[in-house]
């Protein structure tokens, strides 16, 4: 009985072609054949490392119909590398029923790690590490956008996005409209490459960043939010006190904490409290 063959998945460098580790180079240069995303794109990371192993193209469309020849291969004992364009396949990449398929059948799957764009912009973000959600790619349509980060507003964790060049803009305005113009936000754009930027601040002012210079409405982005911690607590208080000391301004006491509890969400006898403590200690 044949052994049966490998499956690597293997990360490729997102930018940089020189950040890729000695391990992958050796996997791609001994494995049978290499599954790629796009070959035009793999190539040239070939090139640079002198690898010339056959290679065959899997991507989203073609996925299904190669997957059975894949697997005939691998259990004939060939093995085989996975890549994606760039990073760590089947984050937000094509793979998953390969890898999937390969696992049922008992063919060993092997990673071979390295980069990913979501957790290179982590690392440099200064956004909580702690605990981050990768939501990928947000849906291309801003109705169906929206709808699709509503489901976000109350993850604490921090959020991690992709998005093209094509809707950057309109998904940071989405983001602002559902998460609030004060969210912490970092936009990451070309990581690892020759144009890479960082910007850092409110989603309102990275959306006016982003608006005045088209160069930033370029590549390949990164989306980084600030989950709904401390800091949006923080906001919401200051906002909540706001309003109550404009109504206390007009209204009775007990009035003005009723109307800012309906404009705030905020409970009417905490409101009440806040208010009377203000009275007696102004």
């Amino acid at each position: 009985m044949l052994s049966k063959g490998i499956l690597y998945v293997v990360a490729t460098p997102i930018g940089n072609l020189d950040d890729f580790s000695v391990r992958a180079v050796r996997v791609l240069e001994t494995v049978d054949l290499i599954a790629a995303e796009d070959t035009r794109h793999t190539r040239p990371l070939l090139r640079h490392y002198g690898i010339s192993t056959q290679m065959v193209a899997l991507h989203e469309h073609n996925e299904r119909e190669v997957m059975g020849r894949l697997l005939r291969q691998l259990e004939e004992g060939q093995s085989l590398a996975l890549v994606s364009d760039a990073g760590t396949p089947l984050i937000s990449d094509p793979g998953f029923p390969l890898v999937r398929e390969a696992g049922r059948l008992g063919i060993p799957v092997v990673p071979v790690p390295g980069v990913s764009a979501a957790t290179c912009a982590l690392s440099v973000a200064g956004l909580p590490t702690d605990r981050f959600l990768f939501a990928g790619f947000p849906p291309r349509q801003s109705s169906a956008r929206q709808r699709w980060l509503q489901d976000l507003v109350a993850e604490s964790a921090t959020l991690v996005f992709y998005e093209s060049s094509h809707r950057i803009l309109s998904a940071l305005k989405d983001m602002a409209e559902v998460f609030g113009a004060a969210r912490e936000s970092v936009v990451a754009r070309e990581l690892t490459k020759v144009h890479e930027t960082l910007l850092r601040g409110r989603l309102d002012a990275l959306i006016e960043i982003v608006a005045e210079d088209p160069n930033q409405q370029k590549g390949e982005f990164v989306v980084l939010v600030q989950g709904a911690g401390r800091g949006q607590s923080d906001q919401k208080t200051v906002e909540t006190e706001q309003v109550l000391k404009v109504l206390l301004d007009e209204l009775p006491l007990k009035q003005a904490a009723a109307l800012a509890a309906k404009i705030t969400g905020e409970k009417k006898n905490a409101l009440y409290q806040q208010a009377l403590a203000w009275k007696e200690n102004p």
